[in-house]
């Protein structure tokens, strides 16, 4: 983890009175930590972002799913936005079990990326190959979402999910 993610999560965590335990994922846009508040209690997840376009996507995109009062997806939970801090490009949201659809800040809000028709197709071939048998299952999730106005890109088994990684 980078030395900017770091000192982000002190200062949420000082900020916060929070402890961070468990980290539920790493990537591109950020990471993603259960936190526990200290005073009450309370288990959460909370994603720290590397930068603020992607923290800024990711919250509108929560924000439309809450006005909608959107709680699941084809079946899938999606994680209700819970608070954020635009100063440390924080989201805190409610851990969700499998089946499962997270990870919003690759995501475009009320029109698809702008990209030429040779990428879509490279793209589309990848994710039937990544995500196999349950590629249908994610068809219908995405054009739920796009029902929304949403449009996913950014997608993997990480991200939507079915089933436990070890479930054969």
């Amino acid at each position: 983890m980078d030395n900017k993610l770091i000192q982000q999560a002190e200062r949420y965590i000082m900020k916060r009175n929070v402890l961070l335990t468990k980290q539920l994922g790493i990537g591109i846009h950020g990471v993603v930590y259960v936190a526990i508040d200290k005073q009450k209690m309370e288990r959460f997840a909370v994603k720290i972002h590397r930068y603020k376009e992607a923290y800024q996507r990711e919250c509108a995109i929560y924000r439309r799913l809450a006005k909608l009062e959107v709680y699941q997806i084809q079946g899938c939970n999606v994680p209700l936005l819970l608070g954020q801090d635009d100063e440390i490009y924080a989201i805190e949201m409610t851990i969700v079990s499998r089946p499962f659809v997270l990870d919003f800040a690759g995501a475009y809000l009320d029109h698809p990326p702008d990209f030429p028709e040779n990428v879509w197709d490279d793209w589309e071939k990848e994710k039937i190959a990544h995500f196999e048998n349950d590629w249908p299952a994610v068809e219908f999730i995405l054009a739920e979402f796009r029902m929304h106005g949403i449009f996913l890109y950014d997608i993997s088994k990480n991200n939507i999910s079915f089933r436990d990684p070890g479930y054969v």
